[in-house]
């Protein structure tokens, strides 16, 4: 099969998925209604709840959950060849990704726009609420401390940048810092535009867009914006530029700039998508990569591994905490859910698709994918490199519409690292919040103070990002997230099932049928529990004590959630309104 077919089919699943399955969800199962109030009505206190139009909550959407591990994921998963990460992508998206994201921000709307860890309280019970944000807590913080290690990692000048020859880097893409940074300040002036001064959407939208495009081109022409390499800052001091406005994007009111970079954002992977699709199509490719390489060398088993390596480009626990975190606190309407998260994931899909046939038809030989994919240790030890894979692949489809080599690679590379910040700078928030609540369910008032909660979830993150601790494997030093990062996609994974179930137990107790999200969370948590087991057993065998403690825990989290539930529905609790109550309010 050719790519373009392969591409061809999966666009006629999605529309099928979105125009049938979803609808089926939304009228019949969740019971959508255009008149219930949402959260961002019922509590709007114009910093965290704003009622938001569709579209634009659409692009803070997109933009929160499309970071980075929709494109690295599938990037790293092609090692078992395009046909098992093709068939994830799409299937697991639309049956359980799409499902997940969707059901979250459902209920997540039904209990004040509370995250799906304090959701859980009200379904299951105080106890499973405590095991929610303590993983969520764990999983968030460290994925984060690995995307600021790798955006700081991108942005410095290393020792493949070359200026005059910008596409042939690997790791190094400083170009992306201008864009980056203008962004930032664009979607500051249009906030203040939009919601201080009245202006209109679309014209404001559509001059910030221009300019942005502007300043991905300026940023290919002047990468290091005239500075000597040696002035340019080295990966630490991105580090903590970072950080640093992680910190002020968590604080500041939603509308004031995660909206509007959210939403201007999307728009940048609008055109990237449709660019890199088109020139897929005008360039006709052929697979580089074999269609199934089941025993790559030093790889773990197919199954269960490449649903857990893709995660986010097909269904991930970290999307659950944006629909019940941010999203559900903007929602004007109930009946927009479809369109935000469901669609949303749709479009994440579209970008991990992309991504495969990046890494697989984007090669221009079959001998250079071998070289790239030789084992799984080569891999594992520079995640920024496949990056490096799929930026270089998406550049040699857009250019055969005509674009030039370097304004290419220096376009995609913009788009990766946007993505990457507008994803860390959401779940900062999303990390505040969830310090909030677990202080509210201990009783530590102080944590509520969004700039003490924020110090703390900043540390956290800094953490994973900066503190080294010795490889049991090489003996090397190595940021703690990098080493824990084996450990992401089974949290994310578990997170998955666990919201999958929270949401499956809310419509059983409202006589709803529970099997559309109760199959997806079942084969979701058996399959994470094989993972689990067996990367247990690595890790014994191995000597990594440090992450054999960290799966250990994460497995009886996982456990007494599971166990929770279990009594819930044991109690046959039946309940007549589709909001959900607190302990406390029963």
């Amino acid at each position: 099969m050719s790519p373009l077919t392969a591409a061809a089919i999966c666009f006629v699943l999605y529309f099928v998925g979105y125009r049938f399955y979803a609808g089926y969800l939304a009228s019949r199962i969740f019971r959508l209604s255009p008149d219930r109030l949402t959260p961002a009505h019922t509590q709007r206190d114009g910093i965290d709840y704003v009622p938001t139009n569709r579209f634009v909550l659409f692009g803070h959407h997109y933009a929160s959950i499309t970071g980075l591990a929709p494109m690295l994921g599938p990037a790293v998963a092609v090692i078992w060849g395009w046909l098992p990460a093709m068939l994830w992508v799409v299937f697991g998206a639309i049956l359980v990704g799409c499902v997940h994201d969707f059901g979250a921000l459902v209920v997540s709307m039904r209990g004040r726009g509370l995250s799906i860890g304090k959701v859980a309280e009200g379904v299951i019970g105080p106890r499973a609420k405590m095991l929610f944000l303590a993983l969520i807590f764990f999983g968030v913080s460290l994925a984060m401390g690995v995307f600021v290690f790798i955006i700081a990692k991108l942005f410095q000048a290393g020792p493949d940048f070359d200026p005059n020859h910008l596409a042939a880097a690997t790791t190094s893409f400083p170009s992306a810092a201008l864009p980056s940074a203008s962004l930032m300040i664009m979607a500051m002036v249009m906030g203040y535009l939009l919601y201080k001064r009245g202006f209109p959407l679309a014209p404001t939208a559509a001059v910030g867009f221009a300019l942005m495009l502007v300043t991905v081109w300026l940023g290919t022409k002047w990468p290091t914006l005239g500075l000597d390499v040696s002035v340019w800052p080295k990966q630490k001091g991105w580090t903590w530029i970072l950080l640093g406005y992680s910190g002020l994007a968590s604080i500041l009111p939603v509308w004031s700039l995660l909206q509007a970079r959210d939403f201007l954002n999307s728009l940048l992977l609008y055109l990237g998508l449709l660019a890199t699709y088109a020139g897929l199509f005008v360039l006709g490719p052929s697979f580089a990569a074999p269609a199934i390489n089941p025993h790559p060398e030093g790889a773990p088993s197919l199954f269960p591994f490449v649903f857990i390596v893709i995660a986010c480009g097909a269904a991930s626990g970290f999307h659950g905490l944006v629909s019940s975190g941010t999203t559900a606190k903007q929602i004007d309407k109930e009946t927009d859910a479809r369109f935000i998260a469901f669609g949303g994931m749709i479009g994440e899909s579209l970008l991990g698709l992309i991504a495969v046939l990046a890494c697989t038809a984007g090669f221009e030989t079959k001998s250079a994918w071998n070289a790239a994919y030789l084992d799984w240790g080569t891999i594992q030890a520079n995640l920024a490199a496949k990056l490096g894979a799929f930026i270089q692949g998406s550049s040699r489809f857009i250019e055969a519409l005509g674009v030039e080599k370097d304004l290419a690679a220096g376009f995609i590379a913009a788009v990766v690292v946007s993505f990457a910040l507008t994803t860390l700078d959401s779940a900062t928030r999303l990390l505040r919040f969830n310090v909030s609540e677990i202080g509210a369910s201990l009783g530590l008032k102080f944590l509520a103070n969004r700039y003490v909660a924020t110090a703390i979830a900043i540390a956290a993150i800094w953490f994973f990002a900066v503190y080294t601790i010795r490889n049991a494997a090489t003996g090397n030093l190595q940021p703690a997230g990098l080493v824990l990062w084996t450990l992401f996609g089974i949290t994310n994974q578990l997170l998955a099932g666990l919201t999958l179930l929270v949401v499956s137990i809310y419509l059983h107790q409202r006589g709803r049928n529970p099997l559309f999200t109760g199959l997806p969370a079942v084969f979701m948590l058996v399959s994470t529990f094989v993972a689990v087991v067996e990367k247990l057993r690595g890790f014994l065998n191995e000597g990594h004590y440090l992450l054999l403690c960290v799966g250990g825990a994460l497995l009886l989290i996982t456990l007494g959630i599971i166990i929770e539930g279990a009594r819930t529905v044991l109690r046959r609790e039946r309940h007549d309104d589709d909001m959900i109550s607190f302990p406390s309010e029963r």
